[in-house]
């Protein structure tokens, strides 16, 4: 499906067509996070009904070998009774007809064609059945196939909307590229050192100034709701549900009150749970989701990032700081797409996914090429199981207040 995937290019006409969308967009950050979001949503609608198709697909084909396999395991049967078909017809004429000389040898055909017609008639039945449904199978690939060169078509018109973004997005930030620059030499100096996550978070808290100001605010977001009267946090909560402010610097909603709320970052397959075994003795820390190669990854939630980089074995790594003393971290991404301390929302695009699975620490003994999303959740630096948080499937949204 990869190599299909790259047979499909955007014709230069809808190229053109975006680059004018995207201009005629009013350049500041609000309309910018607004569209990122909303092309972000569509790009991994796009990716879930890809992985979709493809797995219609993989199910269509392995009932078309099954269907063959017992074609040749028949193959000796089958020939059989066509031949058997072909001398006498569907319907056998009566034994007299057939041989009126000899009346003792007629009957005796009769009795034996009475009991051989039978199983003639099932493995023909059976045979026909099986060949209506190769047929049908046949046609059902056609639709399927046709349905996932015109998604990858859409998925591709979406990558580069979100490309388009992103650049205008970079050039409204610049003026402070070169303060951020030195943070995130800081930032590696500290990673290089950290031994693991706990310790690397601290660091960063104390010593890089945008993720030091940015728990700040999450400690002072936390202390103002905490004072605040029942009446007013409800009244918070309408609103936030009611009027969502993409230009929010802190979040919606505290983050305890998101349980069932969130959706997952990327459209993938969960292969690992908090708790499960980890095929070194130990429990997963956190959960693990197979993706597509360079599928999108999205914030689960508002937070202020507090490192984006590479990170030991971890691959490319974000940690957000989502207030109430929660921190997420999303490993195994090939690339990010958001800055240290920078206040980003849910939906809001952050990294993309490889074409191959890392080997990283959180990825051994995963029976699986695709890349891999380590997703774990901390509260006061220690990891939680992150079920409670996402919303079911069926649903697909998050709904904190994006």
């Amino acid at each position: 499906m990869r190599d299909l995937s790259r047979t499909i290019h955007l014709s230069e006409e809808k190229a053109a067509e975006l680059e004018a969308d995207i201009a005629a967009l009013k350049k500041d950050a609000v309309d910018l996070r607004s569209a990122l979001i909303e092309s972000a949503e569509r790009r991994k609608d796009l990716e879930k009904k890809i992985n979709e198709s493809e797995a219609k697909l993989a199910g269509f084909g392995v009932r078309e070998d099954e269907i063959r396999r017992s074609f040749r395991e028949r193959r000796a049967v089958l020939a059989e009774v066509l031949a058997a078909l072909q001398r006498m017809g569907r319907n056998p004429p009566p034994a007299l007809l057939v041989s009126p000389e000899d009346a003792l040898a007629s009957v005796r055909t009769a009795i034996l064609l009475g009991a051989v017609v039978p199983g003639i008639r099932k493995e023909t039945e059976e045979l026909a059945a099986d060949l209506q449904e190769l047929a049908d199978l046949r046609t059902k690939i056609g639709t399927e196939k046709e349905a996932l060169v015109t998604t990858m078509a859409s998925r591709q018109e979406e990558e580069r909307r979100m490309d388009l973004l992103l650049i205008a997005n970079e050039r409204l930030s610049r003026s402070r590229a070169d303060e951020l620059a030195t943070e995130r030499q800081r930032s590696e100096q500290l990673a290089e050192k950290a031994s693991n996550l706990e310790q690397l978070i601290a660091s960063l808290e104390g010593e890089i100034t945008s993720v030091r100001e940015a728990a700040d605010k999450a400690r002072q977001e936390e202390e103002r709701r905490r004072l605040q009267t029942e009446e007013q946090r409800q009244r918070a909560r309408e609103l936030a549900e009611s009027l969502p402010d993409k230009n929010r610097i802190a979040p919606a909603y505290p983050f305890s009150e998101l349980k069932s709320k969130l959706e997952l970052p990327a459209a993938g397959e969960i292969l690992r749970r908090f708790g499960d075994p980890d095929g070194t003795g130990h429990s997963a820390m956190g959960m693990t989701i197979a993706a597509a190669p360079g599928s999108l990854v999205t914030a689960p939630s508002d937070g202020w990032v507090v490192f984006a980089g590479e990170f030991r074995s971890y691959g490319q790594m974000i940690i957000l700081n989502t207030g109430d003393g929660y921190h997420v971290v999303l490993s195994g991404m090939d690339e990010v797409s958001t800055s240290q301390g920078k206040f980003v929302l849910s939906g809001e695009p952050i990294g993309t996914m490889g074409e191959k699975r890392l080997a990283s620490a959180t990825a051994l003994t995963l029976e699986t090429d695709r890349p891999t999303l380590y997703i774990e959740f901390r509260k006061d630096g220690k990891p939680v199981d992150s079920r409670p948080w996402w919303t079911g499937q069926d649903s697909g949204k998050a709904q904190n207040g994006t």
